[in-house]
């Protein structure tokens, strides 16, 4: 059994799936967003804060802590997520300031596991 990645730029944006073939070649891949659900789940990460990475089908989000320890506390449980769901972000610290970059290697751009990263984030940065 074989799948065919690709990515597609439309516009200013990337867009990750499968390419077309027999249902019985492919299980279109839980992580894929299409269009529309994009669209949507993006409008409301953006309410939270979370921006798109410009040439690069990533998003990203700046967090403050105050202080140091609250921001490494919140680091370790976004990495024993990111262990769980073997998605792990791309991210800098320094004292309270933690930046996170959100994307799939795997197909190139957004999937469904960044989303729901972003929002396993947002909810972990609000009990801080």
């Amino acid at each position: 059994m074989f799948r065919l990645m690709f990515s597609l730029r439309t516009g200013s944006s990337w867009r990750c799936g499968l390419l077309s073939l027999p249902s019985t070649l492919r299980s279109l891949d839980s992580h894929w967003l299409s269009p529309a659900d994009r669209e949507q789940l993006l409008m409301e990460l953006r309410a939270t804060g979370w921006m798109e990475v410009e040439d690069r089908d990533a998003i990203f989000k700046e967090l403050h802590f105050k202080t140091f320890n609250q921001a490494f506390g919140f680091m370790s449980r976004v990495a024993l997520q990111a262990e769980k769901m073997n998605h792990h972000p791309e991210w800098f610290n320094v004292y309270n300031k933690v930046q996170i970059t959100l994307t799939t290697h795997d197909c190139g751009g957004l999937s469904k596991r960044d989303i729901k990263m972003a929002k396993f984030i947002d909810k972990i940065a609000l009990s801080m």
